[in-house]
């Protein structure tokens, strides 16, 4: 008897290409790097530093027991009101801000982030840049008093001024140093006072012949304008957008670029005139 023809054997399936072998590690591989280079970014330290509404400080009144203002030579005002320089603070200059600090700062309202050398603009140790800050306010210390006796036309009177504000540093309080002089010499040049009573605050460099000057940080000055009852906010008048931006409720702009503005619109306020605003 003849045997049965046998079926026809299948053909062996070929192997798969070995990129399609080799997919499932690349995959895995691919993922591990992500992770990787995920965290090297968390965790990585940035040139940033994270800044916050900082103290305030009432130029006509006593900082530590002692006067901010000392003036002799002539006959000081009795003020009323308050004239606020405003400052920020910030992580130290050898702080590690990392990603994560970045993310946090741009999405909270009482903190920003910013460069580094934005905020430490000189050296790379704490004691190079403290040194640096301090140079900058003696020298925003002595433009302040220059530019008040130059706006009085008292340049040549032998008046002295000392201020005494040590632990602030950097230049960006000059024009409330220059308005709080003018204020303790002059008041509003009619018996009043130049805040009209008001709590003012404000920011600005200034320079000897009383030009005001850019500074950083006016979002967080003003919000520590308005935590210390500041009804009033003084700036430069080219850092009116980013103030506006978000400004605390019940704070008024007023820009200037000088300290004779500053002076002529404290003065309309007082007496209940039209003022500048942003």
């Amino acid at each position: 008897m003849s045997a049965a023809p046998s079926a026809p054997t299948a053909p062996a399936s070929p192997p798969p290409p070995l990129w399609r072998r080799r997919h499932p590690l690349v995959l895995v591989l691919c993922g591990a790097v992500l992770v990787a280079l995920l965290a090297v970014a968390l965790l990585a330290p940035l040139p940033f530093s994270v800044t916050h509404p900082g103290l305030t400080a009432n130029v006509l009144g006593e900082r530590d027991g002692e006067p901010v203002i000392s003036i002799s030579g002539a006959e000081v005002r009795q003020t009323e009101g308050e004239l606020r320089l405003t400052t920020i603070t910030a992580t130290s200059p050898d702080a590690t801000v990392r990603l994560t600090d970045v993310i946090s700062g741009y999405f909270a309202d009482d903190e920003a982030v910013m460069p580094r050398d934005a905020v430490y603009p000189a050296g790379d140790s704490t004691r190079e840049i403290r040194r640096h800050n301090a140079e900058e306010m003696e020298r925003s210390q002595d433009a302040a008093v220059a530019a008040a006796l130059n706006h009085l036309g008292l340049q040549d009177s032998g008046i002295s001024v000392e201020l005494n504000l040590a632990d602030v540093g950097g230049p960006s309080a000059g024009l409330l140093f220059s308005l709080g002089i003018v204020d303790m010499l002059e008041g509003d040049g009619a018996g009043g006072d130049l805040t009209g009573g008001r709590t003012i605050a404000g920011t600005g460099t200034i320079e000897p012949d009383g030009t005001v000057g850019a500074v950083g940080g006016v979002p967080l000055k003003t919000q520590a304008a308005a935590r210390d009852g500041a009804s009033v906010f003084l700036l430069p008048r080219e850092e009116c957008g980013e103030a506006s931006a978000d400004l605390p409720e019940g704070l008024r702009l007023i820009p200037v670029s000088s300290l004779d503005e500053a002076v002529t619109a404290l003065r309309d306020l007082a007496g209940g005139g039209s003022v500048p605003s942003c």
